[in-house]
């Protein structure tokens, strides 16, 4: 984003890194992912850890598949001496582009062990059949 500083002042000097820190604090928080083919199939895996199926999101939609959670996660120890908290929550959503020929009609999703699963079916590709064009006299 360019923003235009008609005053010569410092707030685009002071606001630019925040907002890079912006950016790359989201970066953090997104989960990992991977896509790949095996020919038939698109898939797409997603570290989730700590989220549950019932806090994740996931549509297709326009050639685009979304997954939009929120991971909320505790972890608490007590001694006879000490004790410790620690809590993490933080929402994340990822976007992917599909290619032309994946079927938005055969998707698939399954979650294990962390590890969110998209499967996608492919098209068949058309026939090659050749069409034949009548050329007109001009």
């Amino acid at each position: 984003m360019v923003e235009k500083n008609q005053s010569g002042g410092l707030w685009p000097a002071i606001y630019d890194p925040l907002r890079q820190m912006g950016h790359k604090l989201a970066e953090w928080l997104s989960p990992a992912s991977d896509a790949s083919t095996d020919g038939n199939i698109y898939r797409i895996t997603m570290e989730l850890p700590g989220v549950g199926e019932d806090d994740i999101d996931l549509s297709v939609h326009d050639g685009m598949v979304t997954v939009k959670g929120e991971k909320t996660d505790s972890r608490e120890e007590k001694g006879d001496t000490w004790y410790f908290s620690e809590r993490q929550y933080g929402s994340f959503s990822r976007s992917f582009r599909l290619p032309a020929d994946a079927d938005e009609a055969k998707v698939a999703a399954q979650l294990k062990d962390g590890v969110l699963l998209i499967e996608v079916g492919r098209k068949a590709p058309a026939a090659g059949k050749a069409t034949k064009v009548k050329i007109n006299r001009a």
